[in-house]
């Protein structure tokens, strides 16, 4: 019996209209959970700036979470979702669930044996990751790494039920969970900051970070129970499916530890150059991954479980992707191009309206700021790229992703390397603007592994991307925009961080709003029809 898509939606039958609901939804989610982020920064900010404390947690944190990423969202969500929603899609419910147990075991096992591993090799961690700390501020940060590893292990469990909600269209519980976590710290900070040092804050931080993972693991469990139904505790290693989610997690497994061993290039870098270049360096990442995960992890992870669930001929599963993934790039692009103009030419209003409270300065804001425009340069293709990866995580396949990670990793610590330590050296600058060269360098390799994701998925699935010609007007009414509002800045220059960001970011949304439309692109023409449709609605249930 067939299913009128548009009427009634279904795993076999996945509806546009609800994949663009649940980008919104992710995307509502993830914006809630950053601002909870952005608060819980200027906070820690206000009381830790950029001092030996804040250096120690920023590279405590980044050790555990290793495990999370590792084998949390990303791996979990490229092996899993796409397994788990084929077998719903094809009405074998039954499997999933032996299969979702299977993954919840397995994960279980391995997250308790590498968190009893990490608390005891903690000072071999932190040797690797951050060879350039010595004396206290070293000892901190081992015991900020003992500290927070169970805590990434709650998070593992917290990924696999955003694998469940995520394959049964439930977006907003996942990516709204992380908001608890963020509360709890900004809770402890307030609480603790006036009444204890740097030092046995950055310990309370730790502490209320494990308590945070506790409570958002918590907020998602009943939902995904509930979703997945009864499911019997087992390693389920014998079933097909299950052996072949395995085999595709493996790749993904290797592809988000080569994501992750990036980072730590870029961490012990850091950790190389003068105090307050690690801080610096995850202040930056903080507003960098803000419209990475708004706009490309919104649509990525909406657009998975729709990708995996397509049914049919080659041919028509290859139209299909194609078109979904060509919507979805268009609408990273309008908006992470002018993301990215804001961080180069305005970067400073933007960090400034964050951070700059307590111990955090102006010094301090244009340090973040020379980070956070190097970060600029790959910030378009590191998003694009995440779609195009979940393209190829639709289609079963992890190798590819894989190999052209390991390439950019590669390029991201020859390049690193030279522009972080070297670079200023020749140009005559101080050292510790090295962070900037290193976070610039990172992004030459992101539109290097962008460039060969979309030519090998163009080979699979016939060409898909954003014509070069909408993105020359994207990014001409970005520059025209951050022009206005920099000339807002120049003549606000006494005005207190946040009501200057307020004019200086209000007139350059407008103005890139206004050009947009006025050159023609498609997405602020369906931004404006839809608040029209919607006024017009509006008056019309007044007037009845």
């Amino acid at each position: 019996m067939s299913v009128d898509s548009t009427t009634r939606e279904s795993p076999r039958n996945p509806s546009p209209q609800g994949s663009s609901l649940g980008a919104l939804a992710v995307g509502f989610g993830i914006f809630c959970s950053r601002i909870a982020g952005l608060v819980r920064d200027r906070v820690f900010a206000h009381y830790l700036g950029n001092s030996d404390a804040a250096d120690a947690f920023r590279a405590a944190f980044r050790i555990p979470n290793l495990l999370q990423n590792l084998f949390g969202e990303g791996s979990l969500s490229a092996a899993f979702i796409p397994a788990y929603a084929k077998l719903r899609a094809e009405g074998n419910e039954s499997e999933a669930r032996e299969v979702a147990a299977g993954v919840a075991a397995t994960l279980g096992l391995i997250t308790a044996v590498l968190v009893a591993v990490g608390v005891v090799a903690a000072p071999v961690l932190v040797a690797v990751i951050a060879p350039g700390f010595s004396g206290e501020k070293r000892d901190l940060t081992v015991q900020l790494v003992r500290i927070l590893f169970p805590g990434a292990g709650l998070l593992v469990g917290s990924a696999w039920c955003l694998g469940i909600l995520n394959s049964h269209r439930r977006f907003l519980i996942p990516y709204l969970a992380p908001v608890f976590w963020n509360l709890i710290i900004i809770v402890a900070l307030l609480v603790w900051g006036p009444r204890v040092g740097q030092a046995s804050l950055a310990a309370v931080c730790a502490w209320a970070s494990v308590a945070g993972s506790a409570l958002q693991f918590g907020v998602q469990l009943p939902a995904a129970l509930r979703l997945a139904g009864t499911l019997r505790p087992a390693f389920n290693w014998t079933l097909a499916s299950m052996r072949k989610l395995l085999t595709n997690f493996v790749p993904a497994l290797f592809g988000r530890g080569v994501a992750q061993v990036s980072a730590f290039v870029d961490e012990i870098l850091a950790s190389l150059l003068p105090t307050g270049a690690v801080a610096a360096f995850s202040y930056a990442q903080t507003l960098y991954v803000l419209p990475v995960s708004l706009f490309g992890m919104a649509v990525s992870a909406s657009e998975l479980p729709e990708m995996s669930s397509m049914v049919g001929g080659k041919t028509e599963v290859a139209a299909k992707l194609a078109a979904r993934l060509n919507g979805g790039l268009h609408r990273i692009a309008f908006y992470v191009v002018p993301s990215a103009m804001a961080f180069l030419v305005l970067g400073d209003v933007v960090v400034g309206a964050i951070y700059q409270t307590g111990q955090f300065r102006r010094g301090d804001v244009l340090y973040v700021w020379g980070a956070l425009a190097g970060s600029a340069v790959g910030l378009l293709a590191a998003t694009m790229g995440r779609l195009y990866a979940s393209a190829f995580y639709a289609l079963h396949d992890t190798r590819t992703p894989l190999r052209f990670a390991i390439l950019r990793l590669s390029l991201t610590a020859a390049l690193g390397g030279v522009a972080a330590l070297l670079l200023p050296g020749w140009l005559g600058i101080a050292p510790r603007w090295g962070v900037a060269g290193l976070t610039a360098s990172a992004g030459v390799a992101a539109w290097v592994e962008f460039a060969l994701l979309r030519r090998a998925l163009n080979r699979e699935i016939g060409n898909t991307g954003v014509s070069a010609w909408v993105v020359a007007r994207l990014w001409l009414a970005a520059g025209l925009a951050a022009a206005a509002g920099f000339g807002v800045k120049v003549l606000l220059p006494a005005w207190h961080p946040i009501p200057l960001a307020v004019a200086v970011l209000g007139t350059y949304g407008v103005g890139y709003f206004v050009l947009t439309f006025a050159f023609g692109i498609d997405e602020s023409l369906q931004t404006l029809r839809q608040v029209l449709r919607r006024l017009t609605g509006r008056r019309g249930n007044k007037a009845g």
